[in-house]
């Protein structure tokens, strides 16, 4: 098919964290954008390609973007991760040993803010709309830039699903499908030698991923970013859990973000991103000790081991689920709907049950968090059960 570029280019990245779906969104972006006239620029390492590149004609740029094409996007769309790459990469508040080497002589800050850069290499490459894909890192710069004047429309992004504005971003299903189905793995563990069963997902600040699979049925109780727990309170309800299980064993679901009463967050260590956040990792680790050291209050003077593991990149890696196809494929040509009418500073959206868009600033008004005096039993430490009706899809 001949090609007609008279329409302009779009450029599409993918940013934070790797999720399945980045590739069918990406996809179905790019095929819809040709078939229509324009020419689409995959962005490579998310907002990275864009602080990287250098505006020199003689210089191999391509580490940084290039041209996408049908043949590109098809044998990628149906498999998990970006084939575009990601990095957390923050164009605004860019460290002094990241700044690229053609720019140390004119940036030379403990931190660096490089948007004027990314302006003029948006500019150099062509770009007259951009569709970034990500979680409220990634797109809370995507606002800047949509301020700065760029022509944005973003599509939502994260396993967490904690992306303000929308009931669904990418990446959430096959993440809660895989917890729910390794949860259930594991259970023969758990039952074969009588344990309690802990269970570390992701969740920095909202409880989504821990929740919903708990609401599930997958695990007896769980431990979220909104609420700090009490040990001994979880301690007590895994034996009862334990003892009228006729299995002996018990679950609980632990959000990385979690943290015990009066305490802080843990992290793996001090080094944080671009985005300020430190490498989270840990407390299901703490977690299992300590359940362990008090179980003897709640089974009669005996200890009750424990089966302890982090989920981490197994509920994140693969391909997409049927949800984490269909999403992005909608998401893809919901972008594509809004440039042709020539809207721009939206975000693509799935809102009670129907595909819609919103401003790009709802991004960075508010906080997705769970609603722990309407969905969470702060006593019982688990899901509250009350009507379904007219809920959304997913529930919180």
């Amino acid at each position: 098919m001949k090609q007609h570029k008279t329409k302009g280019i779009i450029g599409i990245l993918t940013g934070g964290g790797d999720v399945p779906g980045l590739n069918p969104a990406i996809r179905a972006v790019t095929i819809r954008a040709l078939r229509e006239g324009y020419k689409v620029i995959g962005i490579r390492r998310g907002w990275g390609g864009l602080v990287d590149m250098v505006r020199d004609p003689h210089v191999d740029n391509s580490q940084h973007y290039y041209a996408l094409t049908e043949d590109i996007v098809n044998k990628a769309g149906r498999t998990g991760g970006t084939f575009l790459h990601t990095s957390r990469t923050r164009a605004s508040h860019v460290p002094k040993a990241r700044v690229p080497a053609h720019l140390q002589d004119k940036y030379t800050d403990e931190i660096n803010d490089l948007t004027p850069e990314v302006l003029k290499n948006l500019e150099y490459i062509g770009i007259d709309y951009l569709i970034p894909i990500g979680g409220d890192d990634t797109l809370s710069y995507a606002v800047r830039l949509s301020q700065e004047g760029i022509k944005v429309v973003a599509i939502p992004k994260t396993m967490d699903n904690d992306v303000p504005g929308t009931d669904y971003c990418i990446g959430f299903s096959t993440c809660i499908t895989r917890t729910i189905a390794m949860t259930h793995d594991l259970r023969t563990c758990a039952g074969s030698h009588e344990r309690i069963l802990v269970l570390e997902v992701f969740g920095r600040y909202a409880g989504f991923t821990a929740m919903l699979p708990t609401l599930a049925g997958a695990a007896n109780r769980c431990v979220i970013p909104e609420f700090q727990f009490n040990i001994e309170r979880l301690a007590e309800l895994l034996c009862e859990d334990r003892y009228t299980n006729p299995s002996r064993y018990s679950v609980v679901l632990v959000s990385e973000g979690a943290t015990f009463s009066g305490a802080e967050m843990v992290f793996q260590g001090e080094e944080t991103d671009m985005f300020g956040h430190k490498k989270l990792g840990g407390i299901g680790d703490i977690i299992s000790l300590q359940l362990k050291e008090l179980t003897p209050r709640f089974n009669k003077g005996e200890i009750i081991n424990t089966i302890n593991q982090k989920l981490g990149y197994m509920v994140r890696c693969g391909d997409p689920d049927a949800m984490d196809s269909i999403v992005p494929m909608a998401y893809g040509n919901l972008a594509l709907d809004l440039i042709n009418k020539g809207l721009h500073g939206r975000l693509v959206i799935l809102r009670n049950g129907r595909y819609d868009n919103a401003p790009i600033e709802i991004i960075t008004s508010s906080k997705k968090l769970v609603d722990v005096q309407k969905f969470y039993n702060t006593d019982r430490l688990r899901p509250i059960y009350n009507s379904f009706e007219f809920m959304p899809q997913m529930i919180l």
